[in-house]
């Protein structure tokens, strides 16, 4: 063909312009990626889907254990490289209190630890990521229905009696990564006292939980940067989706604080205060200090769950 077309260009004087191959492969490398990670998450979540579908239907411990490898598979294909800093509690029935920043947050914690989440009901009408929440038991919640707050706080105690560990983002919303907003309180004590209540036993371990994007494309991420990993506000969730997994590897520290355990006599507003004191600290202490580099002979692991730079 190139022969035909350098033959027709000497035969009428008309100059065929010249698009170098390696150019024309760097333009395309990005989509190249995104359909990579398309087909292989694909691949993956049907893979695994008839496992979480019998762990529920027979309610046995592949309904916890699923969703973990499942989103540990996701950072790798992805290339989310978590650095994690202590340990969740092994203390039984446990309560976590995160920030909240990004869609990624739920791949993340999934990924370090078997949890379920609460989550706004809008998310379970979203078509496809809705369908992942109810097969990961999410607990829904209508935050502008007060009315409702009770329902799914006993939703959440019986969770918690059954053996799952329940993470709450306890800001109610999503924040730009920089921060860390006021801890609401109202599900941390309903759900304290929908234990007491309905279950045997007298107190819950409450651990507090910090999220700090530090890292995006091997570049440590100051405010600026930080704000693109960060889903918050108005933002359409796909072309940010979109924008995150063309950018390359993301770099989070994940910071577990020091349990506690509250009886029914602990004040709802006191459990919030002291969560969100302990993740503020841990959130800034995590975003000071820069992303590590992946060792020489591994470049594509950073800690115990691995990336795909």
């Amino acid at each position: 063909m190139s022969f035909l077309l350098s033959y027709f260009a000497l035969q009428t004087d008309i100059q065929v312009p010249h698009v170098p191959l390696k150019a024309s492969l760097d333009e395309a490398e990005p989509m190249i990626r995104v359909i990579l990670i398309a087909l292989a998450l694909l691949l993956l979540t049907l893979v695994l889907l008839p496992f979480q579908l019998v762990g529920i239907l027979f309610n046995s411990r592949l309904q916890r254990i699923v969703p973990h490898l499942y989103h540990r598979a996701v950072c790798a294909i992805i290339g989310i490289r978590i650095r994690e800093i202590g340990q969740r509690s092994s203390d039984q029935p446990l309560l976590i209190l995160s920030n909240h920043v990004s869609w990624l947050d739920i791949i993340v914690i999934t990924a370090v630890a078997p949890v379920v989440f609460v989550a706004k009901h809008e998310v379970a009408s979203w078509p496809l990521f809705g369908w992942l929440a109810k097969l990961q038991r999410t607990i829904f919640i209508e935050r502008e229905r007060r009315q409702k707050t009770g329902e799914v706080a006993r939703e959440m105690g019986n969770r918690l009696s059954d053996g799952d560990t329940v993470v709450l983002f306890a800001e109610g919303t999503s924040s730009d990564g920089n921060r860390v907003l006021p801890f609401r309180s109202a599900l941390v004590g309903s759900v304290h006292h929908a234990l007491g209540d309905e279950t045997h036993h007298s107190s819950i371990a409450v651990q507090p939980l910090s999220l700090a994007y530090v890292g995006i494309g091997g570049v440590p991420t100051g405010r600026a940067l930080r704000d693109k990993l960060a889903w918050y506000g108005d933002v359409d969730l796909m072309p940010h989706m979109l924008g995150v997994l063309l950018s390359g590897a993301v770099d989070v520290t994940v910071s577990w604080g020091p349990s506690m355990a509250y009886d029914m006599s602990a004040d709802r507003k006191q459990i919030a205060r002291a969560a969100e004191k302990s993740v503020r600290q841990m959130t800034a202490a995590a975003l000071r200090t820069p992303p590590r580099k992946p060792p020489a002979e591994a470049p594509e692991s950073a800690t115990a769950v691995p990336g795909m730079a």
